[in-house]
């Protein structure tokens, strides 16, 4: 069994265009992962077969991803000592708040760390950012990327000095 450092778990291949961001964030970063669709609620004993699969993997960070009844990363998060980030899925029955709901607000002695609904990409950061603590080279990937994000917003502010509101705005 190969060692991956991050496993992107969804409960739907409909969530797939939202965790799709997480992985193509770790490609970017060169950090090893694999992506499941795996349901907790219809497929248990595969679920629990899975989180084995993980520790003999030695996974270091999941991220799950879930819609409605989103309780896929917290039932990875009671069975694996690691941490879980979890990505709640848009809804149209309620626009993703059963889905925030049902993930961030888990039982004590069982987190999930919680990201925006949709926030497949920054789950990947976060995941990124705690393999960083332990790896010098993730660590500098993250500093360097940090750093891109801030010379974006100021060049983004220099056209708008330059080029003024209105045409700016012409040239979104």
């Amino acid at each position: 069994m190969k060692n991956i450092d991050v496993a992107i778990i969804m409960g739907s291949d409909s969530d797939l265009p939202i965790m799709k961001d997480a992985a193509k964030f770790l490609e970017d970063m060169n950090i090893s992962y694999e992506i499941k669709i795996l349901s907790v609620h219809r497929t248990p004993e595969k679920a629990a077969e899975y989180v084995e699969e993980l520790k003999a993997k030695n996974v270091k960070v999941v991220i799950g991803g879930a819609g409605g009844a989103a309780h896929l990363p917290g039932v990875i998060a009671a069975q694996i000592p690691i941490p879980v980030i979890g990505v709640p899925i848009y809804t149209k029955t309620l626009n993703g708040v059963d889905s925030l709901y049902s993930i961030v607000q888990m039982p004590s002695g069982i987190p999930v760390a919680t990201v925006a609904i949709n926030g497949a990409k920054n789950a990947a950061i976060l995941a990124t950012t705690i393999l960083g603590i332990s790896d010098e080279t993730i660590h500098q990937k993250m500093i360097d990327y940090k750093a891109s994000l801030k010379e974006g917003v100021i060049a983004k502010d220099q056209k708008l000095q330059t080029l003024g509101y209105e045409e700016y705005m012409k040239n979104m």
